[in-house]
């Protein structure tokens, strides 16, 4: 059983998709950070970077956007990434693309304070702006207009012939400017010929829309915006033919309800406005499966564990035996099935946690070849319902799996943390030892530089006791024999590893 469940606050919204009673893809959407990708927007060019052929363009959203010489070239791979669909073109592109990028400079197409139309492609992440395009294209549940490409074609994910060819016909035979191109997706499949015509006019009234706005406006403004995470909540419960949608907003259920009325026809989607006085992600276990998904330790039921971790250029993830009991005659199978469960929760919490960029899996050691194998198609089977893009290459030889995923918005640790001010994110602080050698050679440059003889030390209590045992004694002796005197006191609002030197005689802070 599948059914989408929409969680409503007043500043989030939380987006969970369970299979079979089980959390198995997450979305959280912070209204401050509303998703940007596929809005198109009146954007300024501020600045030209020619050494990497690109520019920064200002959208009025926070950081300026950036893009780059080949977004601007027509580029249908750029489509095929925005849609997550191959394309059937009637000609091939591929050549003419390529050299013209060869050929062409950022500065002959863009200039600083010029007024560019452009499209999100992906969301910023951090302190990195938007990542934007101007092959501008509005997608509708059956059709893609591409006002800028005269490009018409179908989905590849349609397998059926004689749907893709009546597809093919039906979107040749549409009157429409010459230089804008049509794509039929995925679902376009179970649509009828008038659905679709009257969706091909709905775009095109969009696209009309737009381009007035863009006429009218001389500051970088919103032309267009995406589906928010309501509608795409419907279309996809209807589309991948779910059974149930529950909302615990009683107004969002009514938009629910008023969205689905026009798709009500294809697929008898029940949507039911939950009531319960327990909260909904709690009656259904959706708190602690992701209160477990941000940790970086993960059990598996047959005892193993996974291990995330995250650097700069990649994240990690480590898969170990932890206190799994498999068993003694056949090693080898038993660390197979570890790597098997892992294999599946790996593709899960890819999806839970939405991890992008490379990513490292470092499976248990196999010796046979055909175990790696069965490891390396399960991951893959796993990783097929992503919606995400995902490259999966194959296993080295030191169990390693390297692989990649589409980056589309935050992760969920960016989206609920934010680094420690202590600790800037390392994780880490240091030992009372550490710091006690700090404080030691700061109260010898006190002395000896500032001509301080009349101190007082201040520290967290917990090294305040380390000192008790251990240092102070002997700090007393360093400052005696400088001809310096030293007071203890602790302050229990101090950071463990901070301390702080006063005068004594008036309590004024030293800066060391």
């Amino acid at each position: 059983m599948h059914e989408i469940l929409l969680n409503i606050e007043s500043k989030q919204v939380r987006y969970a998709h369970l299979k079979n009673g089980q959390l198995d893809d997450l979305v959280v959407e912070r209204k401050r950070e509303r998703q940007l990708t596929g809005n198109i927007y009146k954007g300024r060019v501020t600045n030209i970077l020619h050494n990497i052929q690109s520019a920064f363009i200002d959208i009025n959203e926070g950081e300026n956007g950036f893009i780059h010489i080949s977004d601007i070239i027509e580029n249908t791979k750029k489509f095929e990434e925005i849609f997550d669909m191959d394309f059937d073109l009637d000609y091939d592109i591929k050549g003419t693309n390529h050299k013209k990028e060869q050929n062409l400079d950022i500065q002959q197409v863009m200039k600083p304070d010029q007024s560019v139309l452009v499209q999100v492609v992906k969301e910023p992440i951090g302190s990195k702006g938007a990542r934007l395009t101007s092959n501008v294209s509005i997608a509708g549940r059956y059709l893609v207009l591409l006002p800028n490409s005269s490009h018409r074609g179908v989905s590849r994910k349609i397998e059926d012939r004689n749907a893709r060819e009546k597809l093919k016909k039906l979107i040749r035979s549409f009157e429409m400017p010459k230089d804008m191109g049509l794509i039929c997706r995925t679902s376009s499949a179970i649509a009828t010929p008038e659905m679709i015509i009257a969706e091909a006019h709905e775009l095109l009234s969009e696209w009309e829309t737009v381009m007035q706005k863009f006429q009218k406006s001389n500051e970088p403004i919103l032309l267009y915006e995406e589906s928010d995470i309501i509608k795409r909540a419907v279309i996809t419960a209807i589309d991948k033919r779910y059974e149930r949608l529950l909302v615990d907003d009683y107004a969002v259920f009514q938009t629910c309800k008023r969205l689905h009325s026009n798709y009500a026809s294809e697929h008898p989607l029940r949507i039911e406005y939950y009531r319960d006085k327990i909260p909904m992600f709690e009656r259904f276990n959706i708190e602690k499966e992701i209160e477990r998904t941000l940790r970086r330790k993960l059990w598996l039921p047959s005892g193993g564990y996974l291990f995330f971790d995250r650097t700069e250029a990649m994240h990690t993830v480590d898969v170990n035996s932890g206190r799994s009991h498999g068993s003694k005659t056949d090693v080898e199978e038993s660390l197979v099935r570890i790597n098997l469960e892992a294999a599946e929760e790996i593709a899960r919490q890819l999806r839970l946690r939405n991890i992008g960029g490379l990513i490292i899996c470092d499976f248990i050691d196999m010796r046979l070849r055909k175990n790696q194998r069965r490891v390396l198609d399960r991951l893959k089977d796993c990783m097929k319902d992503d919606s995400a893009k995902c490259t999966i290459l194959g296993m080295s030889e030191f169990g390693l799996v390297e692989m990649t995923r589409q980056r589309n918005r935050g992760s969920l640790m960016q989206t609920i943390f934010s680094n420690c001010p202590y600790c800037s994110g390392m994780g880490l602080v240091k030992t009372h030892e550490s710091v006690s050698i700090e404080i030691e050679r700061a109260l010898k440059k006190i002395i000896n530089c500032q001509q301080q003889f009349a101190l007082k030390l201040v520290v967290h209590p917990q090294l305040d006791h380390y000192l008790n045992n251990i240092d102070k004694p002997y700090l007393r002796k360093v400052a005696d024999e400088m001809n310096a005197h030293i007071e203890f006191a602790s302050d229990e609002n101090m950071h463990i590893n901070d301390y702080h030197f006063y005068t004594s005689t008036n309590n004024k802070k030293i800066e060391i």
